[in-house]
């Protein structure tokens, strides 16, 4: 099964936010390459916010381009072969934890918004961090930092505060 198919197939189970998700599917429909970062009209994204439910706190990163706290993620690879897998990869390129786990029930939330290469549909998962578990800064952050989730609010946007709201519900 390719990538775009595994999208399809997530999206189309995913339950929540409908018309979203509709537009979502639309745009892949319209667009056989919205998968990928070469797709102008936009492409479909994958992100993992990294948590430590143990000590109640999320790891954020200061995102180097757009200068903003937001979880861990970005464009899908040719070596991702499910929207999870790129999830997870993500979480662990950007974060320098290893051995996180996707949250289980797929994804968290969908989010839809502009970036200075096109428009993300971005696929929102969560990943728990072991414990004991030790970050490491990559070339796309200018920093990382652990948040108590009651902080989150005061550096990170609304799209970071509504997925770590539907995480601990989850939770």
């Amino acid at each position: 099964m390719s990538l775009y198919d595994d999208a399809v197939l997530v999206l189309k189970g995913y339950e929540g936010q409908e018309e979203l998700r509709q537009s979502y599917l639309d745009h892949l429909s319209a667009h056989p390459d919205g998968m990928w970062k070469a797709c102008r009209d936009g492409h479909v994204t994958a992100s993992a916010l990294v948590i430590d439910p143990e000590q109640e706190r999320v790891l954020l990163t200061l995102h180097k381009k757009l200068r903003m706290w937001l979880q861990m993620g970005g464009h899908c690879e040719p070596v991702d072969g499910t929207l999870a897998a790129a999830a997870l990869r993500e979480g662990t390129e950007e974060s320098g934890v290893a051995g996180l786990t996707l949250l289980p029930g797929g994804p968290v939330r969908l989010d839809r918004h502009p970036t200075p290469c096109a428009w993300h549909y971005d696929v929102q998962y969560a990943a728990l961090a072991p414990a004991g578990s030790v970050e490491a800064i990559s070339d796309e952050s200018l920093d990382l930092r652990w948040f108590p989730y009651a902080q989150v609010a005061d550096v990170a946007d609304e799209s970071v505060v509504r997925l770590l709201e539907a995480t601990r519900a989850r939770l």
